[in-house]
């Protein structure tokens, strides 16, 4: 194989200094269009008395069923009345009503899911509990029975949609306030002394604005159809006052006779759903995005034919090869380097500890292999190969992310979006990496791969919500996950730290047999001296970002030579007793 050179370009990007989710929402040329046409469509209604000339009551039996023409753009209905201006007109009622609905949405919904997410205990149960209640009801028989007791009009009915609907709003809003309420931010907030209110309204719902937007898009949708088709029944707006559904109504009675009266009618609401649908989309896509673009500093790296005597590939014993590895980061003017020329390989079905206290670079390290640090990292290395691949291209690191090399993370719920089941997301890893499988073969593959991390009742687990699992089956999720491409080397950050000890034991006896059935390799990143004699098959000690000792693991626990290793071991003296 021929040889190949990496070096690494700096340069500095422009870049926004924040990357807000408004900010990203609004560079979607998808959310630009469906904004643009819902503030038109406003605007216009707003402004019906400026925009159009004529009343949208007013009958003129000489221009009936007229189609469009200078003086009536869209024609006229089966009355003579101009179509334009009932558009406008009834746009003021059918917009009124969604936004009324839509705010009884929000404020129901965030206030008793912020409630329940961050207070827990009894008040959660309980809150819980009515949410699914309210949920199994059939809204449409309630809206009608409200129409029955408050009679014709868009209040009442809108005001019930609203509260009905509200809870699938609280439930997102509770599950992403739960796992906010655990981060570390929200604790310093207490200890600092702010009070609960301050918390939630500053430091939990700002982050909740992705998946409220969502929530509030498709839910806007949903609500106009609901207006519209009452209005169609005449049990909301009565005749002759405008709406969108009642015109479409108008249109049906005469659309053998006039069908072009459907179009307009039909039109504005069916392009004012799929508006909202957009912008629920583009809303959806900028929730998750994760990728960082601050200024500051962006790394290039250029790959170029090299001389001989240049780095090559790893050799045929090593599935991972990394050599003279060095991490920087660029803060404000200053370079801060945190990993100094470390270098370590890891072998077919071998499992390499990565031991050191918090801070010494370690999962720095990981991240640094598969092109996930931020922007202003600055990452050099002589060579690091996986296999074939030259982990210092990022285009060939994208190839083999879920499928040659895989991770895990220390916190499974931060890998675990709230918002859908463990089905659909292990789905679409599967998906992702198996393009040809069939829907059914897409959940099949999901269930054993849920087996082989020795879950029970897998097909119940695909149906639950993250927030349904404990710590240790959301880690035998996210391990599944990190199956499904079937990759031969794992990064494990951390996998037990969030776990309780008997939970941790399962982990790591999961680890064991992943290795030992699939022959994968292992990297273990960790602070635990006893997960390591535990599991591992050699260590690397790492303080400061540097590699301060490796070795086997009985050699190393029974011999260590750097003070430091010798300090580690000390820390933990019956681990180590327990474990030789």
């Amino acid at each position: 194989m021929s040889t190949i050179e990496t070096t690494t370009e700096i340069v500095r990007e422009e870049r926004p200094r924040t990357q807000h989710f408004m900010g990203r929402l609004l560079r979607k040329p998808v959310a630009l269009v469906a904004i643009g046409y819902l503030v038109l469509i406003i605007v216009l209604c707003l402004g019906a008395p400026i925009v159009s000339k004529y009343d949208p009551l007013v009958q003129d039996l000489y221009t009936i069923q007229s189609l469009p023409t200078g003086d009536h753009w869209l024609g006229t209905d089966a009355l003579g009345r101009d179509v334009v201006s009932r558009l406008l007109y009834g746009g003021l009622v059918s917009l009124y009503g969604v936004g009324l609905a839509l705010v009884v949405f929000a404020v129901v919904g965030i206030s008793i899911g912020l409630l329940a997410g961050y207070t827990g205990g009894l008040v959660d149960r309980i809150i819980s509990t009515t949410i699914e209640i309210v949920l199994s009801i059939p809204h449409l028989v309630i809206i009608l029975a409200v129409l029955a007791i408050f009679g014709t009009g868009m209040t009442a009915p809108m005001i019930t949609l609203g509260i009905l609907a509200c809870g699938g709003l609280a439930r997102i809003v509770r599950a992403n306030t739960v796992a906010a309420r655990e981060e570390l931010y929200v604790g310093a907030a207490k200890v600092s002394g702010l009070g609960s209110g301050r918390i939630i309204f500053r430091h939990i719902l700002p982050n909740l604005t992705g998946p409220i937007i969502v929530q509030l898009s498709l839910f806007a949708g949903n609500a106009l159809a609901t207006q519209a088709g009452l209005a169609f029944l005449s049990l909301g707006v009565q005749p002759p006052d405008p709406s969108w559904g009642g015109m479409v109504g108008e249109a049906s009675q005469v659309i053998l006779q006039f069908p072009w009266l459907l179009v307009p009618s039909g039109g504005i609401i069916a392009l004012t759903m799929i508006a909202f649908g957009l912008l629920g989309d583009a809303a959806r896509e900028a929730s998750f995005e994760t990728h960082q673009r601050s200024a500051g500093i962006a790394v290039r790296h250029k790959i170029a034919p090299a001389g001989d005597g240049s780095a090559a590939s790893s050799s045929g014993e090593d599935i991972l090869s990394v050599d003279g590895l060095n991490i920087s980061f660029q803060e404000a003017k200053e370079i801060k380097e945190i990993v100094k020329d470390i270098s370590f390989a890891i072998r077919p079905g071998e499992i390499v500890g990565l031991v050191g206290e918090s801070g010494s670079g370690k999962t720095v390290t990981g991240l640094a292999l598969l092109d996930l640090l931020p922007a202003n990292a600055l990452v050099t290395a002589k060579a690091s190969w996986f296999k074939n691949v030259n982990l210092q291209n990022p285009a060939e690191i994208k190839k083999i992310r879920g499928k040659g090399i895989a991770m895990i993370w220390q916190e499974p719920m931060v890998s675990l979006d709230p918002v859908f089941t463990v089905g659909s997301q292990l789905g679409e890893v599967i998906k992702l990496h198996n393009r040809q499988l069939s829907k059914a073969q897409v959940r099949q593959r999901a269930v054993e791969l849920l087996k082989s991390v020795k879950i029970k009742e897998p097909e119940k687990v695909l149906k639950q919500f993250p927030h349904q699992l404990s710590g240790g089956m959301a880690q035998r999720v996210v391990i599944a996950q990190a199956l499904a491409g079937d990759p031969e080397l794992l990064i494990a950050d951390e996998p037990t730290t969030a776990l309780d000890v008997t939970v941790q034991a399962d982990i790591l006896d999961l680890l064991r047999d992943i290795r030992r059935e699939r022959n994968m390799a292992i990297l273990l990143i960790t602070h635990d001296f006893g997960v390591v004699a535990d599991l591992c098959d050699s260590v690397l000690v790492m303080r400061y970002g540097q590699i301060v000792e490796r070795g086997e693991v009985v050699k190393l626990f029974t011999m260590p030579q750097h003070d430091y290793t010798r300090s580690l071991l000390a820390a933990t003296p019956s681990l180590v007793k327990g474990t030789l």
